[in-house]
């Protein structure tokens, strides 16, 4: 007999239950040696030109193809005996109040929970690893750049592109434009997840955008890392990006990429492509 699937719980207000994010229903990329689904939730404190999510970014950004909050848990529920994890991304997950009560509902499902997050915000990552009910089984975090620019990657007032204010309760830990101050913050979360987690429970990323993520940037990013992190880099594809200037930016060659891996491997030997 099939095995009985309890209903999803209702989460309740403020969440607009016809677009919580977008889920993608399968994927064998996101959770490594997991069949998971993915869900990409609304609102970040960066606008970093390459990011091809403006719909989940911007607070205009529309809404087609989002799905609300009760139609992922009930693809998860339906989902028990093919899935067992689901990957919580964004925009960045940590400021989007539906993320907490998302972790209870599907973790109650029996799921796996990894959280990718963009590192800048500390103290909300270290209230999740603190909890027995949100602390993640496996966390990635992205490194765009060497900690020194990220206050180039902060939304400006009177910019193109203006700061997030679709989730006032975060407001008080939005990442401030102070470049020492991200520097920080980059460093807090990087040192919390090599504290909190086996070497196969996290991992880093990078996106090798020309022109952000050079030979420099990788030396001084590899300085945030343990020697034992496991860290990524993927290739640059323009299209779609929130500034489009960079729809038209030419990708590295695939010896420039080698060549910037290894200047990641001088010290993290594990560093490589995917």
């Amino acid at each position: 007999m099939p095995c009985s699937v309890p209903a999803p719980r209702r989460l309740p207000e403020p969440f607009p239950e016809d677009a919580a994010g977008t889920l993608v229903r399968t994927t064998l990329a996101d959770y490594p040696g997991r069949l998971a689904a993915a869900v990409f939730l609304r609102g970040c404190n960066l606008r970093c030109p390459y990011c091809y999510n403006r719909a989940l970014v911007l607070p205009d950004g529309g809404g087609e193809g989002f799905v609300g909050a009760g139609d992922i848990l009930s693809h998860l529920a339906k989902r028990r005996n093919v899935l067992s994890a689901l990957v919580i991304s964004g925009g960045e997950p940590l400021l989007n109040p539906l993320t907490p009560q998302l972790i209870r509902a599907v973790r109650s499902l029996g799921y796996k929970i990894k959280l990718d997050t963009n590192g800048t915000l500390p103290r909300l990552l270290e209230q999740f690893c603190a909890s027995a009910e949100l602390r993640p089984d496996y966390v990635a975090m992205d490194i765009k750049t060497a900690p020194q620019r990220y206050a180039e990657l902060v939304p400006r007032p009177g910019g193109s592109v203006q700061p997030p204010s679709q989730f006032p309760a975060a407001a008080g830990t939005a990442v401030p434009p102070d470049g020492a101050a991200l520097a920080a913050a980059l460093r807090e979360s990087a040192a919390l997840l090599a504290r909190e987690y086996e070497p196969d429970c996290r991992e880093w990323r990078t996106v090798l955008v020309p022109g952000l993520v050079g030979e420099r940037d990788i030396e001084a990013a590899a300085a945030l890392l343990p020697c034992d992190a496991q860290w990524y880099f993927s290739p640059f594809r323009g299209g779609g990006c929130l500034d489009p200037a960079f729809d038209a930016l030419p990708p590295y060659s695939d010896s420039d990429m080698q060549r910037l891996v290894a200047a990641a491997r001088r010290t993290i030997p594990s560093a490589r492509l995917r």
